[in-house]
This record gives C-alpha cells, structure tokens and sequence, in this order.
C-alpha cells in the first residue's frame, strides 16, 4: 500500500460525509430508538457510566477517520494497476469491505455476547453503508 497519489481532501471528505451519516442514522427520528430498545435499553437514555461525549464522540471520530484513512489506501493502491477505476468501482470496494470484513467479522462477537441480531444489523449496515459512499468519494477524487 502507498500512500502516493492518495488525495487526502478525498478522504476528509469522506470521513465528513460517514460520520454526518452516521448522526442521521442513528438519530432520535431514525434508528436510535430502535436501536436502544433492541439493547434492552427501554427509556432510551444513556446511564451516567455510558455517557461520555468525549469518549462517544472522540472515538467515533478516529474510528471514521481510521477506516477512511483505510480506505483510501486500499483504492490508491489499487488504482496504481487500474488507473481506470472510479467511483462506482470505489464504491464497490467500500461494500465489499464493509459487508464482507466490517459486518461479518462482528457477527460471532455479537451472537456470543448475547446481543440480538436486530442490534448487529442497525450497527453494522451503518458503517457498510458508509463505507460503500466513503469508496465512492475517494476514488473520485484520486
């Protein structure tokens, strides 16, 4: 992997545009409710020991950026061999990763720890999703 030719403005770009897709998704009109009441959690609200918006949002921020960083390195690398590729093969790329590594590398953590599949599903077609957009956007702008 190379981290020539890898447009870093892509990759912000990319980090921006999951982690507000992110806030959407798991916003208090969209999946949220569903969400933490999947978790067991019926009021909805996070206890004193859970809420922690440096840690939340602090390590939501350096996951994003990690996996776009990832990302990106991934389509330039490939994009040395493939000059061609662009943003629909990006995107392509993101999905395979995110469904293929980033949702099913969680699934056995998930059933062994007893969470339903209801609550693996709402997190990890987020970051799926995200990740198939985050392609697109980087290998449009490599």
């Amino acid at each position: 992997m190379t981290f020539s030719g890898l447009n870093l403005v892509g990759v912000l770009v990319a980090f921006l545009v999951s982690f507000v897709s992110g806030a959407i998704w798991f916003g208090p009109k969209t999946f949220y409710p569903v969400w933490m009441r999947a978790k067991g959690n019926a009021s909805g609200q996070l206890t004193g020991e859970q809420n922690k918006p440096v840690l939340l949002f602090g390590g939501t921020i350096v996951g994003i950026l990690v996996q776009t960083l990832t990302l990106g390195l991934i389509i330039t690398s490939i994009q040395v061999n493939n000059p061609d590729l662009g943003a629909l093969d990006g995107a392509a790329i993101g999905c395979a990763l995110g469904v293929g590594i980033g949702m099913f590398a969680s699934l056995s953590h998930r059933v062994f720890g007893g969470e339903s599949l209801k609550v693996w599903i709402i997190e990890t077609a987020n970051d799926a999703i995200n990740l198939t957009i985050a392609g697109a956007i980087i290998a449009s702008f490599n």
